[in-house]
């Protein structure tokens, strides 16, 4: 068994993985929500059936661009190799930051800016209703 050979198997098992990752995750999320509606929370359920089925997404994407790339540098290194697994990273990379965004609500780098505003938004509406949200140590003055 040579080199290609063996990157060729470890880039199988990545794929395997990836697939495996998309099925085993939707069913859990499909399982959930049949869980969350017998329970009668059906909006709830929907609403975490898609923030779970966009990980899983993401998770299996990622995996999967792991798979190309070993493809790519080990099996395939031609001009031709490395443009479509350019184009691939690319479509995937956009797929991943797309569903990013829908389930965070906020691009990823203005996370931390809304993070800040949104306590700094809390600490200002604990204070004018008087109470103790800074580290004042008791004191009220």
């Amino acid at each position: 068994m040579d080199f290609a050979e063996v990157m060729e198997g470890f880039t199988r098992g990545f794929e395997f993985l990836g697939v495996a990752v998309f099925v085993a995750g939707s069913a859990w999320a499909f399982v959930m929500v049949i869980v969350g509606v017998a329970k009668g929370r059906a909006l709830e359920s929907y609403k975490e059936l898609r923030r779970t089925l966009g990980r899983v997404i993401i998770l299996g994407l990622e995996i999967l661009i792991i798979a190309d790339i070993i493809q790519t540098i080990t099996v395939d290194l031609t001009w031709e190799g490395v443009l479509g697994l350019a184009l691939i990273v690319f479509v995937r990379t956009f797929l991943s930051f797309a569903l990013e965004i829908e389930l965070e609500g906020v691009a990823p780098w203005r996370r931390a800016e809304m993070e800040r505003r949104y306590d700094d938004a809390g600490r200002r509406s604990t204070d004018r209703d008087g109470g103790t949200d800074r580290d004042t140590k008791g004191d009220r003055s």
